[in-house]
C-alpha cells in the first residue's frame, strides 16, 4: 500500500485520528474484553452452560455457519464473508432482545490432512491442530462473536464417541414403512419371533435360523448395513468415492484419477427408506427454491408400475413410468453389473442367434466378460450420454413379456445403470430414443403402440426416430383380457396397471432416483466404526460403554493406491496394517471372545451430519444432548414446524451431499425420540463469493496480482503484458488477498464493513484493496463526530437535534433495522453513511441523542470501533446487549413529498403536499395551481386521475 493511505497517515499533527495503529489498538483490546468477560455466552435453560435466567427466558437465535475445514493455507479474504454476515445478523439480534447462540467449530477429518501426512510423516492431528489454532487466530481478529465454550473439533474423541454412538444407533434401527418412522431393530427381531411378522426368504421359525442367516435377514431391514454392491473404485486414491465424488468425466473429483466400477463389500446407509420424508417436508423448509429443486431432482421421484418378465422359472423385474408401452416392449437391457447376468447366461448360444448380436464371440459368457469390462471403464455420466452408437450384447437368454407371452430377447447394455430402478429395461424403441437407436444397430423388431400425431404413419420401417406423445392414442395394444387401444396415457396407465396387479405380475409403484449413502472409505484420518466381527464373519455393535472407540496410531497412513488405470485391484485400508489394533479379544455380554474390528473409517460427511446438536450441549459425556436443552434451541414452534436452526448461511455447493445426509440423520435421530426436531436446519441462506482477477502470462501461468500494473486500459507484469479473466481467489492464482494484511492496514472493522457493502450477501462480487479505504473512511468520519482528534475528548452535546436531524436520523434507525433484520447489510451501511455525511455537513458538535443511537446502528457491522466509542460516551456496559434504536415514526414519514401534476402528460407543474392527503383535496389542490390553470386554458376537463400523494393526470376534453 502506497505511504499516503489515510490508514497509515502520522499521528503527529492529529494524535488522536483514527489511524491503523489505533484501530489495531482497539480491536486487540475489545476483544480481550469480550473473552474475558464471555461476553458472547449464551445461556442454555439447565445445565453446565446455564446462566442468567432473564436471557434465557428470551426468545431464542440459533444461527449457524457451515463447518469449515482447517485448512493448512489459512484463509483469504473470500473466505470470512459469511461469518461476517452471520457475526453481524447474530449481533443485531442480540441487540432485539433476543438469546442468541452463534459458535463455531471445526470439520477436522477427511483426506487433505492424511495426504499431508503420507507426503511428510506428520500426524494428521497435529497439522490439522496447528491449521486450526491459525484459524482461530484469524478469526478473533475479526471480532466474531463466538461463545467459544461451545466450539469443538470433529477430531475431538468426546466428539466422535457420539458420532459412533449415532451410527450404532441407525445400525440398530429398520424403517417400518407401514408407520412410516424407524423403529429399534429389537422390535423387528421380536416380530419374527413371536410370528407376527413372517421370516422373507425362510419357511422355517426365526428360532430354526442360525446366527448368519438371522444376520443376513436382519441386513436386508437395517438402516445402516454392510453389502456387496457396484462401488466407484479409484485405484489412484486407494478408496472407494460416493456419486457426488465422481466428476461428470468419471473421474475422482479429489486429484483427477480414474474411477471404475468394482464390486466390494461396504457400509451403506438405507437413505432411500426416507425419500418420500425428505422431499415432503422440504415444503416447510424457508431454503433458496434453488437448492430445492436440486434435492428434488437428486431425490428424483416417479409413479409409474413394476413388472415382472418371467424367465426360466424365475422373473426379471422391472420399473417403468409407462406400462401403457408394455404392448411395444420387443427385448429388454440389463445393466452389466445386474447379479441376474451371470444366473440367466447360458453355456452357449441359442439356435439360431443372430450373427449382431454376439458381438463376434463363441460363447455368451465370453461375450458378458468383454463387454462388462469394456463398461467398467466408463463413468455413469459417460454411458449415460446420448452417443449414436449404441453398444451391447445378447445374454443368450429370452424372457417373456408378460402382457403378449412374446419372447424378448435379454440384451446387456452401459445405458442401462444399476444406480436407477430395478438396473433392467423393458425396450420400447417406438416411443424412445436410445431404444430406437439400440433396435436399430442390432436389427431388433419396432412396434408401434401410440398413433403418430406428426403424419409419418404407423409403419416403423420408414421411421428416421422414435416418436412419443401424452397426447396421442394408444394403438396395438391389446390381449384377450385387457385392450388399451383408443385410449388416452393416463386412462392406459391406469387400465394396464390394473391389469397387472390382478395377474400378480406387476402393481403401481414410486421409484426414486435416490440411491443408498455408500458410507465406508479406505482411510485412515476418519472415525472408526464401532463394529467387530466374529470368527463367522456376522457384524456386533461396540456396547456404548467401549464407545468411543479410538482411532489407533499406524506407522503408515496412506491407502495403498495403485497404478491409477488398474481396475483389477482391491483396497488395502492403513487400519488393517495394525494387527494389534484389529484383533481383538472382547466380553460383548456372553464370554470373552475373540473378534475382528472393522477397517474401514467413516467419510468426512458423518461429523458434520449431527454437530448443530454438539453446540447446544458440548460437554454432556451422557447424553448426545440433553433433551430440554435440544427442545430449547431446535425445537418446533410456530413458522417452523419441523424444529431446526435459525439461520444456517454457507456456500451453495452442498445443495445435495452435505445438507441430505444431516437431514437424514435428524430424521432417524427423531424418530427414535432422541430429538424433538426432524429437520436440522429451518433457514438456510446461499452467501454469494467473493472473487479476484486471475492474470496470466503468455504461457497460461497465473502471476501475483498484486504486482501488475495497468496502462491504457491493459495489464503488464515485469513488462510482459498479461491477460485478466474475473475467477476464484487462492493462493494457486496468485492473487489471494489475507484478512491478516487488510486488518493491519486499515483494521478488522474496515475488514468488515467493506465485505458487507460490497453488494448483496448472495450475490458473486469481485475483491477490489483499492476500495476499501472508502470504508476505512466511514469509521474516520464517525469517530471525528464523536472524539476531537487533537485532544481525544469526546465533543457532543447535550443539546436538542434540529428537525432535519431528527429526521435524518430516525429514517436511518428505520432504514438500518429493517436491513439488518433481511440480511441487506450493504444498504444498511448505506444508510448509515448518509446519516454520517449529514451529521458531518451540518457542522458543529452533534447532539448526544444522535451519537448514541448512530453508534448503536454502527455496532453490529463495527463492533470495536462501537465498543470504544460507547465507553467514550460514559456508558461501562458492552453495546453488545444494549437495545437496537427504535425509531420514532413522527419523524420517518416525510413532512411533505412532492406530487406531480401532468396535463395531457407533461409535467405542468410540482406540489409540496402532505404523505397523508386525501385523493379528493390532492385534486382541489392541483385544478388550483396557477400553472395547471394556465395550462388548460380554459378548456374543460374530461378525466382526472389522482395516485395521491405523488400524482395527478389531467385530460382535458
Amino acid at each position: 500500500m502506497s505511504e499516503t493511505n489515510p490508514a497509515a497517515t502520522s499521528e503527529v499533527a492529529a494524535p488522536h485520528r483514527y489511524t491503523a495503529a489505533t484501530a489495531a489498538e482497539i480491536e486487540a483490546r475489545w476483544q480481550d474484553f469480550w473473552d474475558a468477560e464471555g461476553t458472547y455466552a449464551a445461556p442454555n435453560p439447565k445445565g453446565d452452560l446455564a446462566g442468567d435466567p432473564e436471557i434465557a427466558a428470551r426468545p431464542k437465535k440459533f444461527i449457524m455457519d457451515m463447518f469449515p475445514y482447517p485448512s493448512g493455507a489459512g484463509l483469504h479474504v473470500g473466505h470470512p464473508l459469511g461469518y461476517i454476515a452471520t457475526d453481524v445478523f447474530a449481533r443485531f439480534q442480540r441487540m432485539t432482545g433476543h438469546n442468541v447462540l452463534h459458535t463455531l467449530g471445526f470439520d477436522a477429518f477427511g483426506l487433505p490432512a492424511e495426504q499431508y501426512a503420507v507426503q511428510t510423516g506428520t500426524h494428521p492431528r497435529v497439522s490439522t491442530e496447528a491449521n486450526m489454532e491459525n484459524m482461530k487466530s484469524q478469526l478473533r481478529r475479526l471480532g466474531l462473536g463466538h461463545d467459544k465454550r461451545r466450539s469443538f473439533a470433529t477430531i475431538d474423541p468426546d466428539y466422535y464417541k457420539w458420532t459412533q454412538w449415532i451410527f450404532l444407533q441407525i445400525f440398530n434401527s429398520w424403517y417400518d414403512h407401514d408407520a412410516r418412522r424407524a423403529r429399534p431393530i429389537a422390535e423387528l427381531v421380536a416380530e419374527f419371533e413371536s410370528g407376527e411378522r413372517p421370516v422373507p426368504g425362510h419357511t422355517r421359525a426365526w428360532s430354526e435360523l442360525s446366527a448368519a442367516e438371522k444376520a443376513d435377514v436382519l441386513g436386508e431391514f437395517r438402516l445402516a448395513y454392510a453389502s456387496d454392491a457396484p462401488v466407484n473404485w479409484c485405484p489412484g486414491l486407494g478408496t472407494v468415492l460416493a456419486n457426488e465424488e465422481v466428476t461428470a468425466e468419471g473421474r475422482s473429483e479429489r486429484g483427477n484419477f480414474p474411477v471404475f466400477k468394482a464390486k466390494l463389500r461396504q457400509w451403506n446407509m438405507r437413505i432411500t427408506a426416507y425419500a418420500d420424508r425428505l422431499l415432503d417436508d422440504l415444503e416447510e423448509l424457508d431454503w433458496p427454491e434453488a437448492i430445492k429443486l436440486q434435492q428434488r431432482n437428486w431425490i428424483g421421484r416417479s409413479e409409474g408400475a413394476r413388472v415382472d418378465f418371467p424367465i426360466d422359472g424365475e422373473r426379471i423385474t422391472v420399473f417403468t413410468t409407462r406400462p401403457d408401452t408394455l404392448f411395444g416392449a420387443t427385448y429388454m437391457v440389463l445393466a452389466p453389473e445386474h447379479p441376474l447376468v451371470e444366473k440367466f447366461t447360458p453355456a452357449a448360444w441359442p439356435e439360431g442367434t443372430h450373427e449382431v448380436w454376439t458381438g463376434g464371440h463363441a460363447t455368451p459368457a465370453e461375450a458378458v466378460a468383454a463387454y462388462r469390462a469394456q463398461a467398467a471403464a466408463k463413468s455413469d455420466v459417460e454411458r449415460q450420454a446420448e452417443a449414436k452408437d449404441k453398444t451391447g450384447v445378447f445374454i443368450g437368454a429370452y424372457a417373456t413379456n408378460p402382457v403378449n407371452g412374446e419372447q424378448v430377447p435379454v440384451f446387456i447394455a452401459d445405458y442401462v445403470l444399476m444406480g436407477y430402478g430395478t438396473g433392467a429395461i423393458m425396450a420400447v424403441p417406438a416411443g424412445d430414443q436410445r431404444d430406437f437407436e439400440f433396435a436399430r444397430a442390432f436389427e431388433l423388431p419396432i412396434t408401434c403402440i401410440v398413433e403418430p400425431t406428426d403424419g409419418r404413419g404407423t409403419d416403423t420401417s420408414t421411421w428416421e426416430n422414435a416418436f412419443s406423445s401424452y397426447d396421442a392414442k394408444i394403438i396395438n395394444s391389446s390381449n384377450d383380457e385387457v385392450s388399451l387401444d383408443g385410449l388416452g396415457v393416463v386412462e392406459a396407465k391406469a387400465r394396464i396397471t390394473e391389469w397387472l396387479e390382478s395377474k400378480g405380475v406387476g402393481e403401481g409403484t414410486v421409484n426414486f432416483r435416490l440411491r443408498d449413502w455408500l458410507f465406508s472409505r479406505q482411510r485412515y484420518w476418519g472415525e472408526p466404526f464401532p463394529i467387530v466381527y466374529d470368527e463367522d464373519g456376522i457384524a456386533h455393535a461396540l456396547p456404548e460403554s467401549m464407545l468411543p472407540l479410538e482411532l489407533p496410531e499406524v506407522e503408515d497412513y496412506s491407502p495403498r493406491t495403485f497404478d491409477p488405470d488398474d481396475a483389477d485391484t482391491q483396497p488395502e485400508t492403513p487400519l488393517s496394517r495394525n494387527e494389534d489394533w484389529v484383533n481383538v479379544t472382547l466380553d460383548l455380554g456372553d464370554g470373552p471372545k475373540k473378534y475382528r474390528r472393522e477397517t474401514n473409517t467413516m467419510p468426512n460427511w458423518a461429523g458434520s451430519c449431527w454437530y448443530e446438536l454438539r453446540y447446544l450441549d458440548p460437554h454432556n459425556s451422557d447424553k448426545l444432548v440433553d433433551p430440554e436443552i435440544e427442545q430449547y434451541w431446535m425445537g418446533p414452534r410456530e413458522g417452523q414446524p419441523h424444529g431446526g436452526v435459525d439461520l444456517y448461511v454457507g456456500g451453495a455447493e452442498h445443495a445435495v451431499l452435505h445438507l441430505l445426509y444431516a437431514r437424514f440423520w435428524s430424521k432417524v435421530l427423531y424418530d427414535l425420540g432422541h430429538v424433538s426436531s426432524a429437520e436440522p436446519f429451518h433457514k438456510l441462506f446461499n452467501q454469494g463469493m467473493i472473487q479476484a482477477y486471475v492474470y496470466r502470462d503468455s504461457r497460461g501461468i497465473a502471476v501475483p496480482a498484486a504486482e501488475v500494473e495497468e496502462r491504457d486500459g491493459a495489464y503488464y507484469y515485469q513488462g510482459e503484458k498479461v491477460s485478466r479473466l474475473l475467477g476464484k481467489m487462492g493462493k494457486s492464482l496468485k492473487n489471494a488477498v489475507t484478512p491478516d494484511e487488510i486488518c493491519a492496514e486499515y483494521g478488522a472493522d474496515t475488514l468488515r464493513l467493506y465485505e458487507m457493502a460490497m453488494g448483496p450477501l448472495d450475490v458473486s462480487r469481485p475483491w477490489d484493496t483499492r476500495a476499501v479505504v472508502g470504508q476505512f473512511r466511514l469509521l474516520q468520519r464517525l469517530w471525528r463526530n464523536i472524539v476531537d482528534e487533537e485532544t481525544g475528548e469526546v465533543t457532543v452535546v447535550d443539546a436538542e437535534p434540529d428537525e432535519e436531524t431528527l429526521r435524518a436520523l430516525h429514517k436511518a434507525i428505520d432504514g438500518v433495522r429493517g436491513d439488518l433484520e433481511g440480511m441487506r447489510f450493504n444498504t444498511a451501511i448505506a444508510k448509515v453513511t448518509e446519516l454520517n455525511n449529514h451529521l458531518t455537513k451540518a457542522g458543529g458538535a452533534v447532539p448526544r441523542s444522535v451519537a448514541e443511537p448512530l453508534v448503536l446502528m454502527v455496532a453490529p457491522l463495527a463492533p470495536h470501533i462501537a465498543e470504544e466509542l460507547w465507553r467514550k460516551l460514559g456508558h461501562t456496559d458492552s453495546v453488545v446487549h444494549q437495545d437496537f434504536p427504535v425509531a420514532d415514526p413522527r419523524y420517518v414519514v416525510d413532512e411533505t413529498v412532492t406530487c406531480v401534476v401532468q396535463v395531457k402528460g407533461k409535467v405542468k407543474a410540482r406540489l409540496e403536499v402532505s404523505p397523508s392527503i386525501s385523493e379528493d383535496e390532492l385534486e382541489k389542490v392541483a385544478l388550483a395551481d396557477e400553472k395547471v390553470v394556465a395550462a388548460l386554458g380554459g378548456s374543460g376537463i374530461r378525466k382526472v386521475i389522482v395516485r395521491a400523494p405523488k400524482l395527478v393526470n389531467i385530460v382535458p376534453a
